[in-house]
């Protein structure tokens, strides 16, 4: 079996037609990867240089197939402009300057909670599904890192690409450009992190990623108060939260802690929304406030911003979220599907989406 230092060594045989040195020592020879019978690299040069650099590529493809043990070499040609080199894909370290732009990116809004299971990640992925059923280009962002659900709710799998290495391509369904770390692992494999390593995956998911141009970004923060939440609101610029309660007390009482954290920080409250406010019986059409009711709405009063809406507690909310097609794409002509078209159009109108 072919190993590292085996195809470096036969790499080394090589002459690299413009510094003149081996292949391995002129430094074009990027992200080597030997894995089984599999070799895969990048060749990293300067535009003006493919032409030649194509005939080496094609005698590298030649001498590593012959290498025992090797049964398959895949190579990149990568041509980047040498005074403006790609970023690097490592975690990102802490920078002295404050908020950035997204590049590309018009909006962020965060979808928060004080608590986790009260339906802030249904919400974040109907939302999304809603504005982009509205034209806009939306994105969502899965920063839910320890619980990532957004790849199973937009019916979405596989493992994002990175053609040069460096930046990672997103993936895309029901209109909305999606990254989820959730992507990155097995579905029941646990993240296991501390603080600095869980800023670095986000900014790595905010900046490293190729959005591409987005009215609107939606990021699914994960519940509570802690790293995440911090590092969203002083390395981006975020247009404004949207925060997630059911009507108990208790889940209200966190709720309160929620949007005392992005008063602090600085961070617009676009308004609260209260899921699960009531459910009908489907047999017999009996409502029941199974958790209360009015209570986000009597908060929004008291802070003073809107209650975006109630959203009933139903059961094809919940299988369509399973499904992998939220109910706005379901059943976008439903009343659970019209609730979260409601909030999508309370956003536009404050002209964050």
């Amino acid at each position: 079996m072919a190993d590292r230092d085996t195809v470096t060594a036969a790499l080394k045989t090589l002459t690299d037609p413009v510094s003149g040195s081996d292949l391995m020592a002129s430094g074009v020879v990027r992200a080597l990867n030997v894995d089984g019978g599999a070799v895969r690299f990048v060749m990293e040069i300067a535009p003006q240089h493919a032409k030649a650099y194509e005939a080496v590529k094609s005698e590298a493809e030649t001498l590593l197939g012959g290498l025992e043990g090797v049964e398959k070499v895949s190579i990149v040609l990568t041509a980047h402009e040498e005074k403006a080199p790609p970023p690097d894909l490592k975690p990102a370290r802490p920078k002295p300057k404050g908020a950035e732009k997204v590049p590309g990116v018009a909006h962020i809004i965060a979808v928060a909670s004080g608590k986790g299971g009260v339906g802030k990640s249904t919400v974040s992925a109907n939302l999304a599904c809603a504005l982009a059923a509205q034209g806009r280009r939306v994105g969502l962002l899965d920063a839910d890192v320890y619980g990532p659900s957004q790849p199973r709710m937009l019916g979405v799998s596989g493992r994002p690409a990175s053609p040069d290495g460096k930046t990672i391509l997103p993936l895309r369904n029901h209109g909305v450009t999606m990254m989820s770390l959730g992507l990155m692992t097995n579905e029941d494999q646990a993240v296991v992190w501390r603080g600095p390593m869980l800023m670095g995956a986000l900014q790595q998911m905010l900046f490293q990623v190729q959005w591409g141009a987005l009215d609107v970004l939606i990021v699914d923060l994960p519940p509570g108060t802690g790293d995440v939440q911090m590092t969203l609101a002083q390395k981006t610029h975020v247009d404004g939260a949207v925060i997630v309660s059911t009507p108990q007390d208790v889940a209200l009482l966190d709720a309160r802690k929620g949007i005392d954290m992005f008063n602090q920080l600085k961070v617009p409250l676009l308004g609260l929304i209260e899921n699960m406010s009531t459910h009908i019986c489907s047999n017999c059409g009996h409502e029941e406030h199974v958790f209360g009711h009015g209570g986000v709405r009597a908060e929004a009063e008291k802070l003073g911003v809107p209650l975006l809406a109630e959203i009933p507690l139903h059961i094809d909310i919940r299988l369509a979220s399973d499904g992998g097609a939220p109910i706005v794409v379901s059943q976008p002509d439903s009343a659970q599907a019209r609730a979260f078209m409601d909030v999508a159009n309370a956003l536009v109108a404050q002209g964050v989406a």
